[in-house]
């Protein structure tokens, strides 16, 4: 079963940094897309970054220059540094990655954790 485990959260000032981490497990083929989506009180899930397997990035306007996202295709493990933070970065963060079986391409998302910035 595949499971994606996310670490590295919790609450933070103004300006500060967090790296979160997400884990990935349980799957013989090769994770394709890896990234990070977040969804704040009362808004709808949106991007923040993503990251192919040949380590072609995506990211959000709100969060570019700001945020890096980087894997380890050896480890299945994605990560997301998080500078310069400010309040608007609130939100529930989530991974997601998806694996490309024959049949298609398959979405798989972690339980999510909490990024608070105070200011």
């Amino acid at each position: 079963q595949v499971q994606l485990v996310e670490s590295g959260g919790g609450l933070v000032q103004a300006g500060g940094s967090l790296r979160l981490s997400c884990a990935g497990s349980g799957s013989i083929l090769p994770f394709n897309v890896m990234g990070w989506y977040r969804q704040a009180p009362g808004k709808e899930r949106e991007l923040v970054a993503t990251q192919t397997s040949s380590a072609s990035a995506n990211y959000a306007d709100s969060v570019k220059g700001r945020f890096t996202i980087s894997r380890d295709n050896a480890k299945n493990t994605v990560y997301l540094q998080m500078n310069s933070l400010k309040p608007e970065d609130t939100a529930v963060y989530y991974c997601a990655a998806n694996i490309r079986f024959l049949s298609g391409t398959k979405d798989y998302w972690g339980q999510g954790i909490q990024v608070t910035v105070s200011s």
